[in-house]
């Protein structure tokens, strides 16, 4: 008897051995299926756009497939909650951008509704993988071809003009509240699902405004049925040179939109390792890089660890802004 106890500790360190080693094989394995990835937007907007085409160069460096899903509202929480709740397989991936920064303070200060999880202990950092300036852009029939002209006409109009958003709680409804209260005019703020529906809304002249993502605002200006009069980064945006900072005629509204992934809760860190370096990858892939150089976005590829601390930033600089603007959802 005495012998068989004594086999125990060394039993014991046998078996979490081979757990360990279990569970680094299915990491080095990953992924032997289908893995979703869950943009929380509609389709067409800056953050589905970017997953599509990431999705097909995951698929190429790793021989699986990774399916986008749009799960739309609550300004993107609902798809990140779907992620926060999934297993912590590795099969179900959160693609979102700024928004979930805003987010956290916004829907923890609302009365009718709240987080059902929490974006800093229930979501594990993979990777920033791109920011982009937002871009302030106007229907052609609004008479003002600069910021300065804008502002002038929104306040003789007072409530008149219909500013757009992506949708409530994100960068693009930050943005707007930002500059009518930095800028002091009233204007009609319109949510809608994402990126996609707000641009068509402002090409067809159904609402005046909209901060616009990037690679939307670059993807349409083309057309001829939007104007752009600036950037909201601190310096001038080398996707479109010709437009002035919105912080020169607005001093203090600045804001990006970055897109970085994230898994759930638990997710082994050999298997957000190893999805961190699948996103380098991709981001070097010829078809990518020319898509980000050509959409406005700047690739960042940060490790987990990066991701973690610059979230905490955004969380705290548009907590600042929420409440003092005293927003809430609506």
């Amino acid at each position: 008897m005495a012998n068989f106890r004594s086999l125990r500790p060394a039993a014991a360190v046998l078996a979490g051995a081979a757990l360990l080693f279990a569970g680094t094989g299915f990491a080095q394995n990953w992924p032997t299926k289908t893995v979703r990835v869950i943009v929380p937007f509609g389709t067409g907007g800056g953050t589905d756009i970017q997953a599509r085409l990431l999705a097909e160069s995951f698929r190429q460096s790793t021989g699986q497939t990774f399916i986008t899903e749009n799960r739309t509202g609550a300004g993107g929480l609902i798809g990140a909650e779907i992620v926060a709740k999934a297993p912590a397989d590795g099969y179900t991936l959160l693609f979102i951008s700024a928004a979930m920064a805003v987010n956290t303070t916004l829907f923890a200060n609302s009365l009718k509704t709240s987080l059902k999880f929490d974006t800093r202990k229930d979501l594990v950092p993979v990777s920033w993988l791109s920011s982009t300036p937002l871009v302030l852009c106007t229907h052609p029939s609004v008479p003002a071809k600069s910021v300065k002209d804008l502002i002038a006409l929104a306040k003789q109009n007072a409530g008149k003009l219909n500013f757009g958003v992506n949708s409530s709680g994100t960068t693009s409804h930050l943005a707007a509240e930002m500059m009518k209260q930095r800028a002091g005019f009233d204007a009609v703020t319109i949510a809608f699902k994402g990126g996609g529906p707000a641009i068509v809304a402002l090409m067809t002249g159904d609402i005046d405004l909209l901060f616009a993502t990037g690679p939307v605002a670059a993807q349409n200006l083309p057309i001829g049925k939007i104007r752009c009069l600036a950037v909201t980064t601190a310096k001038k945006s080398s996707a479109f040179p010709d437009l002035p900072t919105i912080n020169t005629f607005v001093p203090g509204l600045e804001a990006d939109n970055w897109y970085a992934m994230f898994f759930p809760k638990g997710t082994s860190q050999d298997i957000v390792n190893k999805m961190n370096g699948v996103i380098k990858q991709a981001l070097q892939n010829e078809k990518v890089a020319t898509f980000y150089k050509r959409e406005g976005l700047d690739t960042v590829a940060s490790s987990p660890q990066e991701l973690s601390e610059m979230f905490e930033r955004e969380v705290k600089k548009y907590a600042e802004v929420i409440t003092k603007a005293k927003i809430k959802i609506q």
